[in-house]
């Protein structure tokens, strides 16, 4: 065992001695945090009370594994920098109700001068988590029993249908009540731009067009706070297990075998109320609207999906029948109308309609703005038959150059966005006369001394764009790569560019048909054939 530094023995030594009893204990947390803590069974409270005073002194979660070090760690503050109102001070005597917790405090504490006693019990820390159960014991739970498995199993149902792949946050979708003291709902959805995941259930309109200015134009993190707190709505929201922080994943796969799905975890219901704040629960009447508000919202995406994808949504009015058993427990038919609102969808994107500012842009032989942030990057194939499919629809086939098909399929980048990044992508490239060529072209950084292979497409206009940066030891990418130019080979140097939605949602990294936006045709190149040399790294200048 260590024992304190001696500076540290000296400093505590000055620190007054008072006649006084303190209590000591760590404590399981499920009880006290159970509610917001994501392992309350794997944690403990650490604790020190003042028995005279009747006051904690000093208080710490640590994980439930973590040595006796971190009592003691709790108590050095306990002593030194006690939660107000107490002073800094030494106790008279300490009493623990572990025996091992005893002997290691002796042996850390035999230079303070303080007596380490054992005890079964602690009447003021046993006090003083009964008091924390009691109000735990009071607080509302986060759903009524009876709607509990109900919107647990549609919040999974809502995870399951991802519409955050198909939706936009301003493709507006209303639920019109017209009972139980709500007209109209106004779901938002949310996910597409791999920052939120969840529905926003708006309870007027107003409130969802002054959220979304504010959003736009204040730039504080107080005025977004308040605009925030400011919004009239119920939520349901996710977390996602994976990590979506992850810029670039690049390995030799072919999207058509991988069967790899992200989770969507931790669903949390709740309201929104300028007078209220954020309140995390709902009760029993909330929960009813809530529930068949969703039930309705997933009907009619689950109905009209393939409309919905359309990039201009029609107006779209359905109804939904179901069967409400909440009151007297007798069976009431309800009705509920489920519509798009194009209109307020073409007012919302107006709104976000800001043009790139070129005046202070410089244009560089290489661009590196083609390729969205956060996209999944990969190296792949599409067999034949599956490009055939893709070349009878003219919305997404973008051909350059015509090959006859050899080898197992046509070698792809593989480029997963959003859907209005991808869209953004496709315009871009579009404009700049579509996709011409690809290839990797050597690169430096001179004072890291680092060597890459730069992923770089040229675009009909002769304009260059990279695409990737791949160390080359990297073995991944060396044998993706190698495997990438077989095919190509095989191909007669024909390759191309796949463009796909669904970056957050079950499909990211294995990008079906539906979610492929856009397919580019182009030529694989020798670096030479672009004569560039060794690209070096340089540093950008005022």
């Amino acid at each position: 065992m260590n024992n304190l530094p001696q500076t540290t023995q000296r400093r505590l030594q000055k620190i007054p001695q008072i006649p006084s009893v303190w209590e000591g204990d760590r404590r399981s947390v499920a009880g006290l945090r159970g509610r917001i803590s994501a392992n309350p069974d794997q944690e403990e409270c650490i604790i020190w009370v003042d028995g005279s005073q009747g006051v904690v002194r000093a208080m710490d979660v640590a994980s439930s594994d973590i040595g006796p070090e971190a009592v003691v760690r709790t108590l050095l503050r306990a002593i030194e920098t006690p939660h107000s109102p107490a002073q800094p001070a030494r106790p008279q005597k300490i009493v623990v109700r572990d025996r091992e917790l005893q002997f290691f405090l002796r042996g850390a504490l035999q230079s303070l001068d303080i007596a380490i006693d054992y005890a079964p019990d602690l009447p003021l820390i046993d006090q003083l988590f009964r008091s924390f159960d009691a109000v735990e014991d009071t607080r509302p739970p986060a759903l009524p029993d009876h709607y509990e498995p109900l919107l647990i199993q549609t919040a999974h149902d809502v995870a399951k249908a991802s519409p955050w792949d198909i939706l936009a946050d301003h493709d507006i979708i209303s639920v019109e009540f017209n009972r139980w003291g709500v007209d109209t709902l106004y779901f938002c959805v949310m996910g597409m731009s791999g920052e939120e995941y969840g529905l926003i259930l708006y309870r007027s309109l107003e409130s969802l067009k002054q959220f979304r200015e504010a959003a736009l134009h204040e730039t504080s993190t107080h005025q977004l706070e308040q605009a925030f707190l400011a919004q009239d709505c119920w939520f349901l929201n996710f977390e996602f297990a994976d990590d979506l922080d992850e810029e670039l994943d690049e390995y030799d796969y072919d999207p058509y075998e991988d069967d790899s799905d992200g989770e969507l975890t931790l669903p949390r219901y709740g309201s929104i109320h300028p007078y209220e704040g954020i309140r995390p629960f709902l009760d029993e009447d909330e929960a009813r609207i809530v529930y068949y508000a969703i039930q309705a919202f997933l009907r009619f995406f689950k109905r009209h999906q393939l409309a919905l994808t359309e990039e201009i949504i029609d107006k779209i009015e359905k109804y939904h029948r179901f069967t409400d058993m909440s009151e007297n427990g007798e069976p009431k038919m309800i009705n509920l109308k489920v519509s798009t609102l194009p209109e307020l969808t073409t007012e919302l994107l107006e709104e976000l309609e800001v043009e790139e500012d070129e005046e202070n842009r410089l244009k560089f032989p290489l661009g590196d703005d083609l390729i969205p942030e956060n996209s999944f990057l990969s190296l792949g194939m599409i067999p034949w038959t599956t490009l055939e499919q893709l070349q009878h629809n003219p919305k997404t086939y973008y051909p350059s150059h015509e090959a006859t098909p050899k080898g197992e399929g046509m070698p792809v980048v593989v480029v997963q966005t959003s859907r209005p990044k991808a869209k953004q992508m496709i315009q871009t490239l579009q404009e700049a006369g579509n996709l011409q060529g690809l290839c990797f072209n050597p690169g430096e950084d001179p004072w890291e001394e680092l060597m890459y292979d730069l992923g770089i497409l040229q675009t009909g206009d002769n304009s260059l764009f990279i695409f990737g940066e791949f160390m080359q030891d990297d073995p991944e990418h060396h044998q993706a790569r190698k495997k990438w130019e077989q095919r190509c080979q095989q191909t007669g140097g024909y390759c191309g560019l796949v463009v796909a939605m669904g970056v957050t949602g079950s499909s990211r990294g294995n990008p079906g048909l539906k979610d492929m936006l856009a397919v580019f045709e182009a030529q694989y190149l020798e670096p030479k054939a672009l004569a560039m040399g060794i690209l070096q790294l340089m540093p950008e200048s005022e």
